[in-house]
This record gives C-alpha cells, structure tokens and sequence, in this order.
C-alpha cells in the first residue's frame, strides 16, 4: 500500500469516518457463504475463505468503533491523559493522542496532535430501532452523533520512529525517536491549544508552519533507535536504545526543560535494542528486549551490565515488550510469532509461565491492560489485534466448538480490517478502549469481551 499524499492532511476541523462493514473489515468476524446458510465465526489461520465466501464484520462484537486516517501513516503514537476523568464510560467519549508520520520523503513528516471527540457507541436504543415514524429524527441524530477530528501538526524533518509522552509538571511533553538518529523532546503545549479551541486553532494556523524545534535533543546515540520509554516512578527520567545495541539513560535537571545524559552507555546486548520498559513499582530499574534474542533487567545503579537476563527468550528477534503495572509480570513478543509471559520472580530460569501461538508473523506491539491487570492486547504483522484474558481457564464454544476448538481458552477477541498494523495503546482513562494504528490509518475501539 503506498501512503497517500501528504496535501490529504487537515489541520481543519473534521469528521472522523465510522467503518462501515466491507469485504476487509472484521471484528472476530462472521464468514458468510454466497448461497443460503448461517453466518458462523471466522478465525484467522485457521481455516481459509472458500470461494464465493466474503467477511462481513459484525458490529455487535463491538461497543464502540471508529476509524479516521491522518495521511501519511503513523507508524507510533502514544495517549495523552486528559482531564475529562478516570474510569469514564458515559458517551459520547473524547481522547487526546500523539504521533508522528512515516511519509515518502523526509521533509513531508509531521508531528502531530489529535483530539477526537463526539465518539459514540455502536448499539442503538431499542426505542430508536423499533420507532416506525422516527426516520428524519434518527436521521438528524446519526448527524449529531458523527464523530468529530481536532488535527494540529507542525513538520518534522525526517519520518518518526516511535512518540512517548508525559506529562511533566505543566508541561506535556513528547519524547520522540527519528530515522535522523536524534532522541528529540518537544513541547505539546501549542498543538494541544490548538486542538481544544476554534480560536487558537485559527491562530496556529496562521503561524507560519516552520520545522518543529525540540526543546532538547540527544544526538550521542550516533545512529537511529526505535526504544524510548519515560519512568513512571522519577517524573522526567528517560531511557532510550539504538539501533547499535547501546542504552542511555536521562536524568531531568531542575530548570525543567533540560537532561543530563551519562555518556557510558548500557551495553550487555550484542544487537539492536528493540523496546524499553520502566518498572512501575522501582525507580532505578527497567527492562530492555533486542534484536539477540534477550530480555534484560537492568538496575541503573549497578552499570554496566543487566542484572537479570533470558538469553534466549524467544527463537529470533523480540520486538516488544510490557511491564504489568500491578502484578511481576514481563509480557514479550518477538518475530517468531509468539507472546510469552514472564514471571519476574522466576526470570533468571529462562522460562515463561505463558507462550502463546496465534499470530502467523511477527508481532508488532504489545501491552497489558492498565485497568485489568489480567487482559492484555497484541497487534502482528498479520493484520490481527489479538485480546487476551489470563485469568479465563476455560471456555464453552458452544455451537461454534468446532471452529474454536483449535483457540487458547485465554483469547477474547481477534479484531482485523487494517494493513498492517504497527502500535497499539489501551486508553488509560477509559475502561477497555483499544487504539491501533497501521499503514491504513487508526481504528479504536471496545469490544464486547473487554
């Protein structure tokens, strides 16, 4: 798929477009035959499309859907808290992000801030439904409820490799790594004014839209990276690895707007370092995944080499990792295809306490649910976002045992319909809404089994 062009980008206010079901959309989708005969439950790689079968996604898998594209594809992306509450459930939903682009040449990158709101669900009122003279009222509210899309970018030259926030003090901040070879901060401040105000937006719009000046940047990693994670534990505290095996850590003055970066770098992996992860319950210790096939634990007080390690945690490159927020579990996920859990009271044996085998590629992303310590998501190089539920032991398939038999008990839901999907986040503030973004654009969205 080749990225669209990037005069498709807006900074205006739009409308975000809610998928409609089509031959490549599916949320553990229904297959249905091109003759007579019940619709039953398609599972990727399990059994291939017959011909004259086409898949028809089944909105009442899901409580909440949405699609919208930025343009250029948007290969990372983090979510900014916002103040709209904790736990929120209520319609319509509202949430903030941040990403950067992966255009066709260097100097048409951005980096951008969204703010989607008028997010509704995807169930109707039975009154609605059931209302014989109500169509121009439901006409007029299906265009109330058309979800809406605040866009403020400015360029960045050079396509973005990966966008980590925080919110440091007043400041929101973006922590972002670029094929320039550079770990750069930046300020959110004026995007995020922008995307909150028709009057301030009209105002960023008139500036003119020079390059993005980071507030700090790093260029002692001496080549590109795609690992970056800011600590939970020490607000401003930032680690960051490259492409040549080599792990900084940063450690915020106090002015606020400025590091202090040990030049002696973390170095016991022998490849890449692919992902980074902070411990959420010890300050001075994070956990790293590479390209040699191991996970580290490291303890930045005993430089320079790991304190624990899985040598060879998965059988070819591991590619993303997540630390559970309140149990001692390390999620992995690598190019084999596999997720493993790992049990960080157990780590130094080698072995998960978990491995499973449902993406048929590399996975591409993973996190656990920071709202269920139990449930964690999964995207892969499939085109599949897997959910997952470790506390489920066993399930009744009911009519569709036979399609299902083959599927972990643990697996809740498998959602497809983009191409190749890269990131995925669950929103912090809103109890089971995943966000995924892929050479195709974003999809959020709350299934039925979260």
């Amino acid at each position: 798929m080749s990225a669209p062009k990037e005069d498709t980008f807006s900074n205006e206010d739009g409308e975000m477009e809610e998928m409609e079901a089509s031959d490549s959309d599916d949320g553990m989708e229904e297959e249905k035959d091109a003759g007579e005969g019940p619709n039953k439950v398609y599972v990727p790689g399990i059994e291939p499309l017959k011909p004259g079968e086409e898949l028809e996604m089944d909105r009442s898998a899901y409580r909440l859907y949405h699609e919208c594209q930025t343009g250029a594809p948007c290969l990372s992306f983090d979510v900014l808290k916002d103040e709209d509450g904790e736990g929120r459930e209520q319609y319509p939903m509202s949430m903030l992000l941040c990403a950067g682009t992966q255009a066709e040449s260097a100097n048409l990158n951005r980096l951008l801030v969204m703010r989607m709101h008028n997010l509704h669900g995807t169930e109707k009122e039975k009154e609605e439904e059931e209302s014989s003279d109500g169509e121009s009222d439901d006409e007029d509210d299906d265009e109330d409820k058309k979800p809406q899309l605040e866009l403020a970018m400015v360029p960045h030259y050079g396509g973005i490799n990966r966008v980590r926030l925080i919110q440091h003090g007043e400041l929101s901040l973006a922590a972002v790594w670029s094929e320039k070879g550079q770990v750069e901060i930046f300020n959110l401040r004026p995007q995020l004014e922008a995307v909150h105000s028709s009057t301030a937006m009209a105002t960023f719009l008139k500036q003119e839209q020079k390059e993005a000046t980071p507030m700090f940047s790093f260029s002692g990693h001496m080549t590109e990276g795609f690992a970056i994670d800011w600590s939970s534990k020490v607000p401003g505290r930032l680690v960051s690895g490259d492409c040549k095996k080599n792990i900084h850590v940063w450690e915020p003055r106090e002015d606020g707007a400025s590091w202090q970066i040990d030049q002696r770098p973390f170095s016991s992996h022998t490849k890449s370092v692919e992902d980074l992860q902070w411990s959420p319950t010890e300050a001075t210790v994070f956990a790293s995944c590479s390209v040699d096939q191991s996970i580290r634990i490291w303890d930045i007080r005993a430089r320079p080499n790991s304190m624990l390690s899985a040598d060879q945690a998965h059988s070819s490159d591991v590619n993303v990792i997540s630390w559970n927020r309140s149990e001692p579990f390390l999620l992995s996920g690598g190019d084999d295809g596999l997720l493993k859990v790992w049990d960080l009271r157990q780590f130094q044996s080698g072995r998960p306490v978990a491995t499973f085998k449902q993406h048929s590629a590399p996975v591409t992303s993973v996190q656990w649910n920071p709202l269920d310590s139990s449930v964690f998501a999964a995207s892969g190089a499939d085109d599949v976002v897997s959910q997952w539920d470790l506390s489920v032991e066993s399930c009744d398939a009911g009519a569709n045992a036979d399609s299902l038999k083959e599927l972990p008990p643990q697996l809740l839901f498998l959602h497809q319909g983009q191409t190749e999907v890269k990131e995925i986040h669950w929103h912090p503030q809103i109890p089971g809404v995943l966000i995924s973004t892929a050479l195709s654009g974003f999809n959020v969205f709350r299934t039925i089994s979260v």
